[in-house]
């Protein structure tokens, strides 16, 4: 930052910890309010797109971009949908209501689920869904930004974020320690 330009928010807020705690190593904090930040301006952007463009909810767009890309059919069942989208089973249903209420979805029997069912991009929902990849190919919320970077820093800024998720999901997914009894602590601090 060079003298005589105006301080951005995250700059701000950096500034106070480090002043506020300098005895303390608050890269990784720090880093985690970076992420959430450009989360929160990344999703704002994408959220004002899809309701402008398409009139949806970037979350009913996340239901059409994930048929999408899982190939012809454009098929998937409600598990994989939530899971994928990380949402919950109802949230998934009321998504799957909305999208098709306006034909851009349909419900088919799932046959190697009796009784279940899949949800299919309709040929409308298949056109909506492409054109909105294309527009966000071309028109990234992030666009504005990465442009004033080489292709070098993209593509490390690509492999940081890649490499983060990776070592970040697994330890999500993994189930926690289980918590000693109270017994068995006592037991444990009596132990020389």
């Amino acid at each position: 930052m060079t003298a005589g330009e105006p301080d951005t928010f995250i700059e701000e807020i950096t500034r106070q910890w480090e002043r506020e705690r300098p005895d303390l190593d608050l890269g990784d904090f720090l880093l985690a309010i970076y992420l959430r930040r450009l989360g929160r301006l990344i999703e704002s952007e994408y959220e004002r797109m899809c309701q402008a463009r398409f009139g949806m909810s970037a979350w009913d767009m996340r239901v059409l971009l994930a048929l999408r890309r899982g190939g012809p059919p454009y098929a998937m069942r409600p598990t994989d949908l939530f899971e994928a989208l990380l949402v919950t089973s109802g949230a998934v249903t009321k998504q799957v209501d909305r999208l098709q209420r306006r034909r851009l979805v349909k419900r088919l029997p799932d046959p190697d689920h009796g009784g279940g069912f899949r949800v299919q991009l309709t040929e409308r929902g298949l056109e909506m869904v492409d054109t909105a990849v294309e527009l966000l190919a071309r028109d990234s919320a992030i666009r504005p930004a990465t442009s004033k970077f080489d292709k070098r820093e993209r593509e490390a800024a690509t492999r940081f974020c890649l490499k983060l998720i990776a070592f970040l999901e697994p330890a999500r997914s993994a189930p926690a320690p289980a918590k000693p009894r109270k017994g068995a602590r006592r037991a444990a601090r009596a132990r020389p």
